[in-house]
């Protein structure tokens, strides 16, 4: 080897040890939710994109990040929901079976927690800085794809204290565009930039407890048939999808809901809360487990936190002197310990010796309430920082589908992460 040679070598490692150092320096200072800490909402990534797949077995799915470039042609990014990731539709807590593809939803994400057992792909810290092309452009693939706030447009304004205020209406043939902002409900918020989405005759009005048609609106002579209108400004909440725009416009939002009002707003949220209640108290509520107090044969009390976005009167269930059953479950909240008769019968019994209000604001994904769980039989699933599922006895035992739950304790890693062979053979 030649003494220019030598020299190239020892500089290429000398780069290379420095990269090396550098991309460990740089893990050292990024931020990972850690088990047993509900991880807060300030140190998240924020984006917004459309929803285009959904796993809602295994809590993933695929959004469409919006980026500076050409919106359609964005590659849809998988998603997991942490353990405690919440999901809100229309105002209410929400599942991911209850968002229609092609929502436009706010993000709210973190990096894997432990990048060994993602249920997603594992991507480089820096991704979002990355251009992914001229036409496509930075920040539609974030490494931040662990999830602990979903939510579409109304939920969004709602918790933010937001309305949009329609400035101007053109239409032709029950379709058209509506130039509209995003603004602060109470006017404190200063300028905002001005947005043209489109609207069409599927497009649904709702004004009280009513669903109106846009041809219902035109009839009414609220909206003209044909030309342009001034709004003034008129405050509502909307549903906000995407689908293919004519005339090449690279990025231009699609409205799926109008609710004029108040009332409208608050039946669409009770009609989703009533779902999603009906929904948990068939699947449990999800908790984890904060201590284990061993006892003789098998005795134990269990202290856990439930974890947040549910409706108040789910909570108010659990009380001192309840009957109640745990079972373990996976990070994607699927039982692990179930089988064909359903979690119930492998679940520790037992009773809630206490349920407490933790002092404080409850971080986002938490309840802030505690729960005692005794039980004289505890099982593998039910160990510290480890996620189980609870039901008080007065809550419905039904069995799951087969899609909702892992067999032999979760033992085989195709369960968790479905191949191709979950397809039957016809």
């Amino acid at each position: 080897m030649t003494r220019d040679q030598s020299t190239i070598w020892l500089v290429a490692l000398c780069l290379g040890l420095s990269l090396l150092v550098a991309s460990a320096h740089a893990e050292e200072n990024v931020f990972r939710p850690e088990a047993g800490k509900f991880p807060p909402l300030d140190k998240a990534h924020a984006y917004r994109g459309e929803l285009v797949f959904v796993d809602h077995a295994n809590r993933r799915g695929s959004i469409r990040v919006e980026g500076m470039g050409v919106f359609r042609m964005n590659d849809p990014h998988p998603f997991a929901m942490l353990p405690y990731g919440m999901v809100r539709y229309h105002g209410a807590p929400a599942d991911l079976r209850d968002i229609p593809l092609g929502t436009m939803l706010h993000v709210r994400a973190f990096l894997p927690p432990d990048p060994k057992t993602s249920a997603v792909p594992v991507l480089p810290i820096n991704n979002k800085d990355k251009d992914a092309n001229h036409r496509r452009g930075i920040g539609i693939f974030p490494a931040e794809n662990h999830v602990l706030l979903l939510e579409d447009e109304p939920s969004h304004c709602l918790r933010e204290g937001h309305v949009w205020k329609l400035k101007e209406l053109e239409i032709k043939n029950h379709e058209g565009t509506l130039i509209a902002s995003r603004e602060s409900k109470n006017g404190t918020e200063g300028k905002t930039s001005e947005e043209t989405l489109s609207f069409d005759a599927a497009t649904r009005v709702w004004r009280g407890r009513k669903c109106l048609r846009i041809e219902h609106l035109i009839a009414d002579g609220i909206w003209p048939t044909e030309g342009k209108k001034a709004l003034g400004g008129q405050s509502v909440q909307l549903g906000i999808t995407w689908k293919p725009t004519l005339g090449g416009v690279f990025t231009r939002f699609h409205i799926s809901d109008i609710w004029l009002d108040d009332a409208a707003m608050q039946n669409a949220a009770m009609q989703q809360t009533e779902l999603h209640k009906a929904f948990i108290r068939g699947r449990w509520m999800p908790a984890w487990i904060d201590a284990v107090e061993y006892g003789k044969f098998g005795r134990a009390a269990v202290t856990a936190t439930l974890f947040g976005g549910m409706d108040a009167s789910l909570y108010a269930e659990f009380s001192k002197g309840t009957a109640a059953l745990m079972n373990g479950v996976e990070n994607t909240l699927k039982h692990t310990e179930g089988g064909t008769a359903g979690p119930t019968q492998m679940a520790a019994r037992g009773k809630l010796l206490d349920v407490t209000q933790l002092p404080g604001n409850a971080p986002l994904g938490s309840s802030g309430i505690q729960i005692r769980f005794e039980t004289d039989l505890i099982t593998e699933g039910m160990r510290p920082t480890r996620i189980v599922k609870v039901r008080p006895n007065s809550w419905p035992d039904v069995h799951l589908p087969r899609e909702e739950y892992l067999g032999n304790g979760a033992s085989n890693i195709d369960e968790r992460f479905p191949t191709p062979a979950i397809f039957p053979n016809y």
